[in-house]
């Protein structure tokens, strides 16, 4: 088998690292008028430059920045967007056991891409890696699901085709800004795939407003609408999992009921998918994966603890899904980031840098190097 050189890679991430010391500490300061915007940055940068190191020694073939700029694996983003809004919630998103800040959007003009500060971040990633720089932001589908529409303005769009447009071409455009800043990696990372799969989401997903059962064909239709254009030469890939903050979730349940518009109808070129419990089903949903050169990406190690998983399960674990997508379309990644917020996951960041080499060492032992 022979290993791959171009995105994705046999041995992945999903993005986000484990905040370090020195940047919390930082981001603190900050936070409390202790130090400005200029100083804050100064330790981004260093603390940036260390971990894109780190993913190299581990043996990794890409490196991301951790998402160590942002406050959140979404929001960040959707903030910077033309039309979003940002709020103070009642109540903060609710894992099982422990609830986010209290942190929204709302949308309340014409959603448009007119510049990002991410595409800076991407910029000064490229220009510090001797890897494939990754650049992670979330799914167009994301920003609708969990918002929905009772978050949406209906004086700015009564029609909602109108809407998703809007948002099909705002990631356009942003595609198209990363792939002039260098970037040939990128990832979206959504939630809305897997989350809607739940019963209990699905429910509350009427109750903001929408009918889930027509969602799927539709995130479909945006996404390819997002991706239309995409140059050649750049991998484009998405990230679904059922939420992860500081080791928990909130959803549960097998991605049958996405499969068929998820595997068979976006035009992405690679797909991570959670498959670390059984939270997320059997492999069965995926004899939908199309044969050819799409990769599946399998999130069989997981970012939620530092135990290291039995090397001989995983191996079983990817032997199993060969039933459905032949090995060489297989790679292997954690089932999510390691801090999707700053706040973090629950392990040490020596357990974190411990799992990834895992991942290296494995896909060395399956694919060969």
């Amino acid at each position: 088998m022979s290993p791959r050189t171009t995105p994705p890679f046999r041995a992945d991430m999903v993005g986000s690292l484990l905040r370090t010391a020195p940047l919390k500490d930082a981001r603190a300061k900050f936070s409390k008028g202790e130090i400005d915007a200029g100083a804050l940055q100064d330790v981004e940068d260093r603390e940036i430059e260390k971990i894109i190191k780190k993913q190299a020694e581990v043996g990794l073939k890409l490196a991301t920045d951790g998402e160590f700029r942002r406050s959140w694996w979404h929001f960040d983003f959707f903030r910077g967007l033309s039309g979003v809004s940002p709020f103070t919630t009642e109540t903060g998103i609710k894992f099982h056991g422990v609830e986010t800040k209290h942190e929204g959007i709302k949308i309340t003009g014409k959603v448009d891409f007119t510049g990002h500060p991410m595409i800076e971040h991407f910029k000064f990633l490229k220009a510090h890696c001797n890897v494939t720089p990754k650049m992670t932001i979330p799914a167009p589908s994301t920003f609708h699901f969990r918002q929905g529409r009772v978050a949406i303005s209906q004086d700015v769009y009564p029609d909602y085709d109108a809407f998703f447009a809007d948002i099909a071409a705002a990631w356009r455009k942003t595609i198209r800004a990363f792939y002039d800043a260098g970037c040939r990696y990128l990832q979206l990372d959504d939630t809305a795939w897997s989350m809607i799969c739940d019963p209990n989401e699905r429910a509350q997903s009427k109750a903001r407003g929408d009918d889930p059962d027509t969602l799927p064909a539709i995130y479909a239709r945006v996404t390819n609408e997002a991706l239309a254009g995409k140059p050649a030469d750049m991998a484009i890939t998405m990230h679904s999992c059922r939420g992860n903050f500081r080791s928990t979730w909130i959803a549960q349940g097998g991605y049958e009921f996405v499969a068929e518009h998820l595997l068979g109808n976006t035009n992405f070129d690679g797909y991570f998918l959670e498959y670390d419990s059984d939270r997320a089903g059997g492999f069965e949903p995926l004899r939908f994966f199309p044969k050819g050169k799409k990769q599946l990406v399998l999130g069989l190690v997981t970012s939620k603890s530092g135990r290291l998983e039995p090397r001989d399960k995983i191996r079983r674990r990817i032997e199993e899904a060969t039933k459905y997508v032949a090995l060489e379309q297989l790679c292997l990644s954690p089932q999510c980031g390691f801090a999707s917020t700053e706040e973090g996951n629950v392990l040490a960041e020596d357990e974190q840098w411990a799992k990834l080499r895992m991942i290296v060492e494995l896909a060395d032992d399956v694919w060969g190097k």
